[in-house]
């Protein structure tokens, strides 16, 4: 890039999953390392990346949506510069460019490194580049990295996808399975922590399949053992595992080490045994309720949470009800709710007795309702109860009008906690336990005040960084984390893992 007085600015936009997320931090990171400087909030950047997702019904048009929208302004503005990366742009090529001409480069899921490279070419060469590379060409961790948050952070134990699930297209545009070494990941762990990260959360497509590639089926235990050895490492999460390989040794890692959460994310899809079989999903709803006994009898505390897609092809009433059931007896903390719809090239997508939109709709609306009742019960256990809370940015959006702030229990559960007036307010990444007060189906309240605060190294990171004079807005996220509606999976693209 050639060298200004003022540096170029950019901006990256994300939609979908937390793979996402982190692949956006990895974008920011190798343009600030070529020279840009994140825009200021509310600034038109010099360069915007759109990050994004292939799994939704209307990932295309919120793209072309936005992209439309950018078209005038870029005309206005001499050097803006946009680039589409991420899954759809695996998947669509040249037809991004064929539907936006002003779309400068177009890189894939693959090749995340060459976007700095890419955009300097056309700039050069004033005509749009599309590069997309059919397997991985550097393991995306090994790339420079503009973290989000400087108390947590993703670290990615593998990238792609072996399963061969009939509705999901990510294997198609994330590849087969590729697994880091354990000393590497441990390695970035160690490091995270010593900039004082205190919170991780391991990702991968299916993190218990982790071991397969280097031929160690019992490597996901062994990896959450050993963050149990990381001094200053506070609390590890993973995300998301696949019932079909889900063992007995991970339930035992994670009830024995001290710094794994007790909060397991498990995709169900379908508690219908017929519709698992037409999703090619190799479990069956049995193996799944045992699998949440065990680790509920390892971690009577953990709570579990899920991802259901309602209106498969063939999906009765009598199936339909199967899943109600699974529900019930689950007791999931919360769900990520989906209606299916169709995603070219995907085997569901040509499958016959599709189920009216209707009749989706009216069954969606049934699941959200229940899984609400039941969440919003186990919640109710906690009034009375205490429970030692992370404080985090962005987790309460009326923290300012109600006075408090928010975090997350160990069990991953949203705590608003009021702060009474005189009291200093925790910082993001420090700890206190605090007594719920009021629970909804949602998240809890406490308003009884705090005890036991402690001020961490998070917490002194992130006054560090606060006290930094750039200005550091977070990635402007296409879907929203924590609601009753359908949205992203918590970690896998696939909404499948």
């Amino acid at each position: 890039m050639t060298a200004t007085a003022t540096p170029r600015t950019y901006e990256v936009i994300t939609y979908g999953c937390q793979m996402n997320v982190h692949d956006s931090e990895r974008i920011s990171g190798l343009l600030e390392d070529a020279g840009y400087a994140r825009a200021r909030e509310g600034d038109q950047a010099d360069i915007v990346v759109f990050n994004t997702c292939a799994v939704r019904e209307n990932a295309d048009n919120r793209l072309y949506g936005n992209l439309g929208h950018l078209a005038p302004v870029k005309a206005k503005t001499p050097g803006m510069q946009i680039a589409v990366g991420g899954c759809m742009a695996q998947k669509d090529r040249d037809t991004v460019v064929k539907k936006a001409p002003w779309v400068d480069v177009v890189f894939g899921t693959h090749n995340i490194g060459s976007l700095p490279v890419l955009l300097e070419r056309a700039r050069i060469e004033q005509a749009s580049q599309v590069e997309i590379e059919e397997a991985l060409t550097r393991f995306p961790s090994t790339l420079p990295t503009r973290r989000e948050s400087p108390y947590a952070a993703w670290v990615s134990i593998s990238v792609g996808c072996n399963n061969t699930c009939t509705f999901c297209i990510v294997p198609a545009l994330r590849g087969k399975e590729q697994d880091r070494r354990p000393g590497d990941i441990l390695a970035e762990v160690r490091a995270l922590v010593d900039q004082g990260v205190q919170e991780i959360t391991l990702l991968g497509q299916n993190v218990n399949s982790y071991g397969v590639e280097f031929g160690d089926r019992l490597a996901f235990g062994k990896l959450l053992r050993a963050c149990g050895e990381v001094d200053g490492l506070e609390r590890v999460r993973f995300t998301s595992p696949h019932p079909a390989a889900f063992t007995d040794d991970v339930i035992a890692a994670m009830a024995e080490t001290h710094n794994v959460m007790p909060s397991l994310h498990m995709p169900l899809q379908s508690g219908s045994d017929a519709v698992l079989r037409a999703m090619r999903r190799s479990y069956r709803s049995e193996k799944f309720l045992g699998i949440l006994d065990r680790v509920r009898a390892a971690m009577p505390e953990a709570a579990i949470t899920t991802d259901i897609i309602v209106g498969f092809p063939g999906e009765t009433e009598e199936d339909f009800q199967g899943t109600l059931d699974v529900v019930r007896a689950s007791r999931f903390s919360a769900a990520f709710t989906f209606q299916y719809s169709i995603r070219p090239g995907t085997p569901a997508a040509t499958m016959p007795n599709q189920v009216p939109k209707s009749v989706v709709q009216e069954r969606y609306e049934r699941l959200v309702d229940l899984v609400g009742e039941v969440a919003w019960e186990e919640n109710k256990r906690f009034v009375g109860e205490q429970v030692e809370v992370m404080f985090a940015t962005g987790e309460g959006r009326k923290d300012d009008a109600t006075h408090r702030v928010s975090g997350r229990a160990r069990d991953n559960r949203l705590v608003h906690v009021a702060i009474p007036d005189g009291v200093e307010r925790p910082r993001p990444g420090d700890l206190a336990d605090v007594e719920i007060t009021y629970a909804a189906p949602h998240h809890l309240n406490a308003d009884a005040g705090l005890s036991n605060v402690r001020p961490t190294r998070g917490g002194d990171a992130w006054q560090r960084w606060n006290d930094e004079p750039e200005v550091r807005p977070s990635v402007t996220l296409g879907l929203p984390l924590r609601r009753p509606e359908p949205m992203a999976p918590a970690a896998s693209g696939c909404s499948a893992s």
